[in-house]
């Protein structure tokens, strides 16, 4: 061949590359932006990034670095400062909004945003959980499961059953030498939640499920793709066990009320069962499961990690530890000679221990964002989100600005001394109609935890260095492979008369 002519292939071949790339960079752009018109020239600033996989190739390579902020950054290092940006995520053309106002507008905001969670979500949540229903479900769902979850009357009844698995919990893991810190606490608060929903189940019945519940949530963030080998294949598999088993939890429950038996308490599987609305329509079968599956997911996950990262926090910053355990020694100092448990009204005279408990879970931000749908185009901040696009509500960035909380990975719970946040600064739960319905339960199970580990133990991580890792939450690498000891200092309940790296990276 002609040298004429091999320049000329080498020429087109690279003209071809250059075109291809064009087309698959601009392929959404095509596909989502045009089709709007007008209205195009006021989306937020951002890019949609390649066909079909968008930008979630950098998402997951961000949230699996060292620097998963490293994802908003790069936002911001190519179009500024403007707390709202177009993206493609998890299957849909999406805006991520990141400051205080956005995110609260678009939580508290029900005429115009509605849940998105993608569709792969609901697939393993549940079409007929909190996340996939109309509004109008949710708030009868709703009115039905917060009194019995989060009711004054239902924490007073529900603190003795978690004082006395935290205390015989703490004990055991003294003697078994290492453990998972993490996943041992994972399985303290799932039988919390299953004692709340089901009464009691087997050990190894809750064991299994739990295990199930661990595959779920690797599912949940990661990309719908349904192979062998993959996260969200695994996930399908974890859901359909576990609605397996909840069938046969809800037949046999059934079975007993048909036949009078004895029930020794009403639990939520009662409340679920007996419910109807104003035509006398009871839940189905589907209603029910889903709500289980997404309750005991739910209601589980948060208090174990955060209960973790707030030792492991403590541990690592003894001026912290010794203020909180000094407050815990001061409530039981108290207190009648008589009086051996702890009270409701004892648990919500711990004003630091709340500091500390809030600050976990501003640095930690358990949930890194929650979807919603616009219902109608949007105007916000001057930039239009379209109807049917998705909006990512991202906690990070609020929890992390440094604006709101200096030096914001440091953990520092005494920021929090004469300080009322701004509304949106502090999301923790979420906002508006859709606030976590668990979350005043969830603060008590971690409350009752940190009472007695800070009184009692101490935690001996055995890689404190090891890597963090972000999907699906925050942990250690290791699960916090760990020693729980106790302390040799003699114990306040046993005589009235006796009396680090400030970052996570």
């Amino acid at each position: 061949m002609e040298l004429g002519s091999i320049w000329v292939v080498l020429f087109c071949s690279f003209g071809a590359l250059v075109a291809l790339k064009w087309l698959l960079k601009n392929a959404n752009w095509w596909l989502h932006e045009t089709q709007l018109g007008d209205r195009q020239y006021s989306l937020p600033p951002g890019d949609l990034g390649w066909p079909f996989i968008g930008n979630m190739w950098s998402f997951l390579r961000a949230f699996k670095s060292h620097d998963p902020d490293s994802f908003i950054s790069s936002f911001v290092s190519r179009f500024g400062r403007t707390g709202i940006y177009k993206a493609f995520m998890f299957g849909s053309p999406s805006v991520i909004v990141t400051t205080p106002e956005t995110c609260r507008r678009v939580l508290t905001d029900d005429e115009c945003f509605k849940p998105g969670w993608p569709k792969s979500t609901i697939e393993l949540i549940g079409k007929k959980s909190f996340i996939g229903i109309s509004f109008e479900e949710h708030k009868r769902l709703r009115r039905l499961t917060a009194a019995p979850v989060n009711g004054n009357e239902a924490l007073s009844m529900y603190t003795k059953y978690i004082e006395e698995n935290v205390i015989a919990s703490l004990n055991k893991w003294t003697t078994m030498g290492e453990i998972e810190f993490l996943t041992e606490l994972r399985k303290l608060t799932f039988r919390i939640i299953m004692y709340i929903f089901l009464s009691s189940e087997s050990e190894p019945v809750m064991e299994a499920l739990e295990r199930e519940y661990t595959a779920l949530n690797y599912g949940v963030r990661a990309m719908a793709i349904n192979l062998p080998g993959f996260a969200y294949h695994k996930a399908l598999k974890a859901r359909k066990n576990l609605v397996a088993t909840f069938k046969s939890i809800v037949n046999e429950r059934r079975n007993q009320r048909q036949s009078c038996v004895s029930l020794k308490k009403k639990d939520m599987m009662d409340a679920l069962l007996e419910v109807e609305d104003e035509n006398g329509r009871k839940l189905t079968d589907e209603e029910i499961i889903d709500v289980l599956v997404m309750y005991l997911n739910a209601g589980h996950e948060s208090s174990g990690h955060t209960a973790m990262w707030a030792a492991i926090l403590l541990e690592q910053h003894p001026e912290f530890l010794q203020k909180a355990k000094a407050e815990q020694e001061e409530i039981v100092s108290k207190r009648p000679l008589t009086q051996t448990s702890l009270t409701l009204k004892e648990i919500r005279e711990m004003e630091y221990l709340s500091k500390v408990i809030d600050e976990a879970l501003r640095v930690i931000t358990f949930s890194l964002t929650v979807f919603r749908e616009a219902k109608t185009d949007v105007n916000i901040g001057g930039y239009t989100i379209p109807k049917g696009w998705k909006v990512l509500v991202w906690f990070r960035s609020v929890h992390l600005d440094p604006e709101t909380f200096p030096n914001p990975k440091e953990f520092n719970p005494s920021r929090w001394d004469d300080y009322t946040p701004k509304a949106g600064t502090f999301l923790p739960f979420g906002a508006g109609s859709r606030l976590c319905p668990g979350n005043d339960l969830a603060k008590l199970e971690i409350s009752i935890f940190l009472h007695y580990f800070l009184l009692h133990y101490r935690l001996e991580r055995l890689n404190p260095g090891c890597p963090v890792r972000y999907l699906p939450h925050t942990r250690p690498t290791d699960n916090c492979l760990a020693r729980v000891k106790k302390c040799h200092s003699p114990s306040i309940y046993e005589g009235k008369e006796s009396g680090s790296e400030n970052k996570l990276d």
